[in-house]
């Protein structure tokens, strides 16, 4: 008799749990009726609320992923109401979650002078922290093309942490956007790198720069650079001349052959090599032969930038790539 009430209370509680998943149980819950939907449309202030309480996150995939969220919606975002919260924005991060949208919108076409309202406010802005976050919204843009010079501009800010902002925008525009391939872009970056007055910022763009498609004037205000007081601005601009186009060879050979031979600065001339190498292939043998008893603490370079070309790589690549295995070898 116990066995059978017990049997009873347990095929009720069994009954009682699996009633919510019988199909009886299932329609009339999803006939009950729910909530009325309510439709929202996206608006610039209620995505900056949202970003703003998201910057609290500790996760950094999480801030990235809010950035997105704002530089994708800003083509369908009011254009008047994108530019003025970006124009009374004062936090420097809001700011160039703001200035990357706009960049956006000019990117994708849907405002070509949206990227100008950015550069203006870089120019124009008080705050250095909240200018050097505008100019990092540009990079990796069409900013060294689009913004009528205003890369000249910053290299010469008040600010040393605007003009390191500018000098990597150059560099990874052209890397990253250009290939290096684009004379346009190429001779801006020249452009900007003449103009800066900071050694550091005209150091970091040439050091950089793929001058394989410059213009001859470019070739020229880099050679000008030769003669600068600032070794890491002599030692940048030998290394550029090294890529020159062709028809520039020649003059920029001279250029660095001169100058070695007054260089007092080891960094420098070790730089000079490398673009007498560059811009002879095995015809820079003969040339280095010649310059090896200038500079005896170099000797060693030049013979190993010898053995190399005298293999006669046709590639810079694999030229630079022998040397270092030879560098290597014990």
């Amino acid at each position: 008799m116990r066995r059978t009430s017990s049997f009873r209370t347990r095929t009720l509680l069994l009954a009682l749990t699996l009633s919510p998943l019988l199909p009886g149980a299932a329609d009339a819950q999803v006939a009950a009726p729910g909530p009325a939907l309510q439709g929202e449309s996206c608006s610039v202030d209620g995505l900056m609320d949202s970003i703003r309480r998201g910057l609290q996150s500790k996760s950094e995939a999480y801030k990235k992923y809010l950035r997105t969220v704002l530089r994708e919606a800003a083509v369908t975002l009011p254009d008047s109401e994108l530019k003025a919260a970006f124009e009374r924005e004062t936090d420097p991060v809001m700011a160039e979650h703001l200035a990357a949208a706009l960049v956006a919108r000019t990117e994708r076409g849907a405002d070509p002078q949206a990227i100008k309202a950015v550069a203006k406010r870089a120019l124009e802005e008080r705050d250095p922290a909240v200018r050097a976050a505008t100019v990092r919204s540009l990079r990796r843009t069409s900013a060294l093309e689009s913004t009528d010079g205003v890369y000249e501009q910053l290299v010469r800010d008040a600010s040393p942490e605007v003009r390191q902002e500018v000098a990597t925008n150059i560099v990874e525009d052209i890397q990253h956007v250009y290939a290096g391939i684009h004379p346009p872009a190429s001779n801006a970056a020249v452009s900007a790198a003449v103009a800066a007055t900071d050694p550091k910022v005209t150091a970091k763009i040439l050091g950089n720069l793929d001058t394989q498609r410059i213009s001859a004037e470019s070739t020229g205000r880099i050679q000008s650079l030769l003669r600068d007081e600032d070794a890491e601005v002599r030692k940048a601009a030998a290394l550029a001349l090294g890529g020159v186009p062709a028809e520039q060879m020649a003059s920029a050979r001279q250029s660095v052959l001169a100058l070695y031979r007054d260089e007092r600065d080891v960094g420098v001339r070790k730089a000079l090599l490398r673009s007498i190498a560059q811009l002879g292939f095995i015809g820079a043998v003969p040339e280095l032969q010649r310059l090896r008893s200038l500079e005896p603490r170099l000797a060693p370079e030049i013979d190993t930038w010898i053995r190399v070309l005298s293999l006669d790589l046709q590639e810079w690549n694999l030229i630079l790539r022998e040397k270092q295995r030879l560098q290597q070898v014990p």
